[in-house]
């Protein structure tokens, strides 16, 4: 049977050992949804948790932050717990809190400790701009200059960063290291294992963020010995847009006076003593800040679930398969019309994503979403496409291919403006 015939990958469906779980998501209707890597989509389980915590709140007012179905004061540790195992960490390592740069102030207010002339943090010319935002303003809160004590590594093609590059900039001048596991754009993992060994050598703390690999590839942050790390939860993890975030902290930095204290970081039995001084958490609890956002928290039980019940090596396992078969169909159907794989093709590279370029992406896009397609655009030329384990099929891979491909033959793209919507 040809590889690409609608049959087969029917075929490939059918064969599907996660295929019941798409079931459990609330999928566009009459559409194909491959924005996951930007924010996953409701599943009727975090559907059914929110409802639950906005019972109790209904039900119990201010005694459900002990009582009820889901006790608001521990729920940010019950969600810790689910997530440790997908990155690799102990329950007490992770917690559940904050927003992805707010973590990430918290961690480099927390660990960035400039001394003698160990006063630079390292990061890259790729990174999300959210995350270089922060570390200029913890500099310049510092009263260092962002333009001589922030180093970022080029990229030699503006697609990938090169391992080597980045471990020959681990000078003795560097104090702190902050870089992403997977490429917002590319896609490109980088070899954390690796770089944290590297780190260590110098005598470097090293983290990482974790947003666009939490819930699509496996991680073991505590045995590689990274330092810290941070998360969002609505992309892979679906979560809910602006679900509360993640971060991790290794147990040989338990102890280490938040940077930015809050009454939320008190050890528990502490906490409403209500004394002007702070006894922190003994564990990663310590780096919370406020009071957490219990109705996006809520939403997380129920997602969490899937991921704990499949493993992050099967869900690793589907996403590689469809990415594998979507680029073999870029190159069979779209190589004529000038589209250029901005990804990996080495699969223990490759996240969870395809980078897709094209001088005219921008226009693609909306010609794809006039086909009830949503795909993801970044500036100047990038479509992202997300086939996602849980709830994508390899028949959606396929229409998406067969409907750009005719997109392309009748130029249906000319039809609009070549510049991004205001949420690209």
């Amino acid at each position: 049977m040809n590889d690409f015939t609608r049959a087969y990958v029917q075929q490939l469906d059918k064969q599907d050992p996660l295929a019941s779980y798409r079931e459990e998501f609330y999928l566009p209707e009459h559409g194909i949804y491959m924005d996951g890597n930007s924010l996953g989509l409701l599943s009727k389980r975090a559907e059914r948790t929110l409802l639950e915590s906005l019972a109790d709140w209904r039900e119990l007012g201010i005694d459900g932050w002990m009582s009820g179905r889901h006790p608001w004061f521990n729920l940010s540790e019950e969600l810790a717990a689910l997530n440790a195992p997908l990155i690799g960490g102990k329950p007490e390592e992770v917690m559940v809190t904050g927003s992805t740069t707010v973590n990430l102030h918290q961690l480099v207010a927390s660990f960035f400790k400039p001394d003698g002339k160990r006063t630079k943090i390292l990061a890259d010319a790729l990174t999300f701009p959210s995350d270089i935002y922060a570390l200029k303003s913890q500099l310049e809160l510092r009263g260092l200059d962002p333009s001589e004590h922030l180093v970022q590594v080029d990229s030699p093609d503006g697609r990938f960063l090169v391992e080597d590059d980045l471990i020959a900039a681990m000078t003795d001048e560097i104090a702190l290291i902050v870089l992403p596991t997977v490429l917002y754009r590319s896609g490109q993992i980088l070899d954390m294992p690796r770089l944290t060994k590297a780190a260590h050598e110098r005598g470097i703390l090293i983290g990482f963020d974790a947003c666009h690999s939490v819930g699509a590839i496996p991680h073991d942050f505590h045995d590689w010995g990274v330092d810290f790390a941070y998360w969002c939860n609505y992309k892979h993890l679906n979560g809910g847009p602006g679900t509360v975030g993640g971060l991790f902290v290794h147990k040989r930095h338990f102890g280490t006076t938040p940077g930015l204290a809050g009454w939320f970081g008190s050890r528990k039995d502490k906490q409403f003593d209500m004394d002007h001084t702070m006894t922190p958490a003994e564990h990663a609890g310590a780096f919370q800040i406020g009071t957490p956002h219990v109705m996006s928290l809520a939403p997380q039980l129920g997602a969490l679930e899937m991921f704990n019940e499949v493993g992050m090596e099967a869900i690793r396992q589907k996403s590689l398969a469809l990415t594998t078969y979507m680029m073999d169909l870029i190159e069979e159907m779209l190589a004529p019309h000038g589209f250029f794989i901005g990804s990996p093709t080495d699969t223990r590279q490759r996240g969870a994503h395809l980078s897709l370029e094209h001088p005219e992406a921008a226009r693609i896009c909306k010609a794809l979403k006039k086909h009830h397609i949503i795909p993801d655009f970044r500036a100047p030329n990038i479509i992202r496409l997300a086939p996602v384990a849980l709830y994508n099929t390899f028949t959606d891979v396929y229409d998406v291919i067969v409907t750009l491909k005719q997109i392309m033959d009748n130029k249906e793209y000319e039809a609009f403006e070549n510049v991004r919507e205001v949420v690209a």
